[in-house]
This record gives C-alpha cells, structure tokens and sequence, in this order.
C-alpha cells in the first residue's frame, strides 16, 4: 500500500495589492504651494502665531507632495 502525503498548503496573508504609484500632479499645485506659503509668511503669520504656522506647515506638505509627484509619477506619453 501506498502511504498518501499530507500535504500543508501556506496560507499567503499577503493580498497582491499594486504597487504604490505617486499621482501625477499639476504644475498649478505646485506654484500654489509656494505662493501660499509666502502669504503665509508675510501676511498670515504676523497677524496671527497659530493661523501662521499651521498655513505655512500645510503650504510645505502641499509642496513635498508635488516634488514626490515629479520624481515618482508614472510618465504619460500622448
């Protein structure tokens, strides 16, 4: 007689989810980062300490997340 194998299957807990891929944003995003980060600056900040540096904060994440979207966006050919 022939002895039958019991064979384990792994149980795989990863889930074949894509690759994460950075949008790809537009230049006005970018020079919106910027401009409000100077109004920020120069307006905001000395009328207001909290409203100041929570706009210039939001500003600069605002611009990192498009210098991402430069360097790491799929390119798009047309």
């Amino acid at each position: 007689m022939v002895k039958k194998k019991i064979v384990k299957r792994k149980i795989s807990l990863k889930k074949n989810y894509p690759k994460w891929h950075a949008a790809p944003l537009k230049g006005s995003f970018m020079v919106t980062a910027m401009l409000g980060f100077l109004i920020s600056a120069y307006w905001v900040y000395p009328q207001s300490f909290n409203y100041g540096v929570t706009f210039m904060i939001l500003f600069t994440i605002m611009f990192v997340a498009s210098l991402i979207s430069m360097t790491k966006s799929p390119i798009i050919l047309k």
